[in-house]
């Protein structure tokens, strides 16, 4: 088989377009293979936070790879913003979480130990806070509010500005975009890979499977299982205002262009077009008991997204054990990862195969008996 490519990433979306740019810019000629935005995209109702406070509980390797993401992210916007010539408003200011009552506090409290406590965790602060200390950095919360925790590692960006430097980076560097292009089939092994599509075939020698959702569809063509499940989410945004809130929250955050987003729904549900209303009502009352201000405010947009989640909900990085050069991708946190994606796994990709320190993230875990 001739190969047009050295790899050929399938999806486009965050996940993809960060592990493309990570390939493209150290030389490999790169294709990217993309549905395009018919796809039910999670990278158009993410929330836009680089979040590192809670993660990790059940897998302390998760805590390591999204601090280790977090801390890159400065370098990693910059070198986006220096392709884009834009800014991507990134910031890490820290980050809370705001509690209404206290038997929220103490099991966010209790949960934040139990992260702690894991075996080889490596630790890093977060603060559990009651109301008159929160009050103290956030004067305008409102008085339901009983507590909070804080961890200085969390930040935010604008996600959509993300996903447009993404892609002008991926240009930049000299990788080949193809839009419309869902894969049909593969075909191939060690000599390389055909992808057919309705915009043709093409040659790659390697391949990664970046497609959210539909990685389950397409592992089964590789011998992949990949066991992943939407969860649908929905986010409500207000009119601009006066800046009032300089920080992220995990349910609540001011953009740089001035809207408030409002968003913590999981649903299990596989149609990311309905919005239910219900849950747009506890998410705006419970951001009006957090700050009152919003309840003077109009919405101007409301959305739903399906999450990718895993079984357990950690992510899958994985090379198909028939199918040599063949690699997955999958997790429901593409903004906070994907640094970690362009500078630590696409290398790894790169170099043939994935050292032991991604085990943890193989989807054997699903199997214990078979991976014992």
């Amino acid at each position: 088989m001739t190969t047009e490519y050295d790899f050929a990433v399938l999806g486009g979306g965050l996940v993809g377009a960060a592990i493309g740019y990570g390939l493209a810019k150290r030389g490999l000629k790169v294709l990217m293979l993309d549905e395009g935005d018919v796809a039910k995209r999670a990278s158009r109702g993410n929330f836009a936070l680089v979040w590192v406070q809670s993660k990790g509980l059940g897998m302390p390797a998760y805590a390591t790879w999204t601090r280790q993401s977090s801390d890159r992210w400065g370098a990693f916007a910059s070198e986006l913003e220096s392709h884009a010539g834009f800014s991507l408003h990134y910031r890490r200011p820290g980050g809370y979480h705001l509690c209404l009552s206290q038997d929220e506090l103490d099991r966010r409290a209790a949960n934040i130990n139990r992260l702690h406590n894991q075996a080889e965790i490596e630790p890093y602060r977060i603060d559990v806070l009651d109301g008159d200390e929160v009050r103290r950095h956030l004067p305008e919360v409102g008085p339901e509010v009983v507590g909070g925790t804080y961890c200085a590692l969390d930040g935010d960006v604008n996600s959509l500005k993300l996903f447009r430097a993404l892609h002008a980076g991926f240009a930049a560097v000299g990788g080949a975009y193809r839009s419309g292009a869902l894969v049909d089939e593969i075909r191939g092994g060690a000599d390389g890979y055909a992808l057919k599509t309705a915009e043709g075939t093409f040659q790659a020698g390697r391949i990664v499977l970046a497609a959210g959702l539909d990685n389950l569809r397409l592992g089964r063509m590789i011998g992949l299982d990949v066991p992943v499940r939407p969860l649908r989410g929905q986010v409500i945004v207000t009119e601009k205002t006066e800046p009032f809130l300089d920080v992220p929250l995990s349910t609540v955050r001011q953009t740089d262009e001035g809207g408030v987003m409002i968003g913590d729904s999981q649903e299990e549900a596989d149609d990311h077009a309905v919005m239910r209303h219900g849950i747009n009502a506890v998410m705006a009352d419970r951001a009006v008991r957090m700050f009152p201000r919003l309840g003077r405010l109009n919405v101007v947009r409301t959305w739903s997204a399906l999450r990718v989640y895993s079984r357990d909900g950690f992510p899958i990085y994985e090379q198909s054990p028939t199918h040599p050069g063949a690699f997955v991708a999958t997790c429901h946190s593409g903004v906070t990862l994907a640094a970690a994606h362009a500078e630590l796994l696409a290398p790894a990709f790169a170099s043939g195969g994935l050292a032991s320190e991604f085990d943890a993230f193989s989807a054997r875990r699903f199997h214990v008996p078979a991976a014992s």
